[in-house]
């Protein structure tokens, strides 16, 4: 075990400006989705953004090795098949319950790392784990039962925090480019493959739909994808896995800054408790003279 790199408080902001960009993406994809089924979104959005990736990248993914490889494509087939179960779970069931539901991947994450990498974790970041599920609880959810839907999105769930573990584990700084590349390929071989039982992947319908796929597979696709296997190249999975899950409070300022929801004592009091997790994980180890636990990474495997 090795501490966390320099780069570890600029992964942070990395890996805090990905999410950001996710929760830009909420009210575009709503107004796509709703012109076109959901799987030729994700078929299209992610076919475009490894295309975009292998061809940028070919010289770091022929660099890459067999291993990392196989690693990269394996992590990106766990991420497509979690995109295909949250969106098959989100047309059965709300979007704030489908929300609240993929961000599980916040307690699956460490139960995991645990598990098969042997990773253990202080009980401070236990308590930022709860305080994360509790603020997203308070953002999204009005109500809940369970149902195909829930149970769809909460296998993503699981899934997602696979990947955040398995990334965490096998990221290497210097493999960010041909890694978020081969993962790309995996991501958009299940997303397309989901649609030929079908028609196969159906074309945006208008210019407005294509504008939106565009930035979504350039930007929050093949640029955050980028960003995430660097980052968590210097970060513990767990404290990604909980930085992340200000996902949904970016979510919601947006929607408020834009027009489309109003502010509620809700979302301030669900957010506020998602930045304490995160403050308790990332921000206030910096402020001891011990090196906190939580701070050391895994060796690369």
């Amino acid at each position: 075990m090795s501490a966390v790199g320099k780069g570890s408080g600029l992964a942070t902001l990395g890996l805090l400006a990905v999410t950001a960009i996710w929760g830009s993406t909420f009210v575009m994809i709503k107004d796509v989705v709703g012109r076109m089924l959901p799987i030729d979104f994700l078929a299209v959005r992610f076919a475009i953004a490894a295309v975009t990736m292998l061809l940028l990248f070919a010289v770091p993914v022929r660099r890459l090795g067999r291993a990392q490889t196989l690693r990269g494509l394996a992590l990106g087939v766990l991420y497509g098949v979690a995109q295909w179960l949250q969106t098959e779970g989100l047309a059965l069931t709300s979007p704030s319950i489908s929300g609240f539901v993929t961000g599980m991947y916040v307690v699956f994450t460490p139960f995991l790392a645990l598990a098969i990498f042997r990773q253990r974790f202080p009980a401070s970041t236990w308590v930022a784990v709860a305080l994360a599920m509790v603020g997203l609880g308070i953002l999204a959810l009005n109500g809940f039962s369970v149902d195909l839907g829930v149970v769809l999105t909460l296998a993503s769930a699981a899934l997602y925090a696979l990947h955040i573990v398995g990334l965490g584990h096998w990221s290497r700084p210097g493999d960010a480019f041909g890694m978020s590349a081969i993962q790309m390929l995996g991501i958009a071989a299940v997303c397309v493959l989901a649609t030929l039982p079908h028609h196969g992947p159906a074309l945006p319908p208008d210019a407005k739909a294509w504008v939106a796929i565009i930035y979504m597979a350039l930007i929050a696709g093949a640029l955050a994808m980028l960003v995430q296997t660097w980052a968590q190249a210097h970060m513990p999975a767990t404290r990604a896995a909980i930085v992340m899950t200000t996902e949904p409070v970016f979510a919601a300022g947006f929607a408020v800054a834009l027009g489309v929801d109003a502010l509620t004592t809700r979302m301030v009091a669900g957010g506020a408790l998602v930045l304490v997790a995160m403050y308790m994980v990332e921000l206030a180890p910096r402020f001891r003279r011990k090196k906190p636990t939580e701070a050391l990474h895994h060796e690369a495997g």
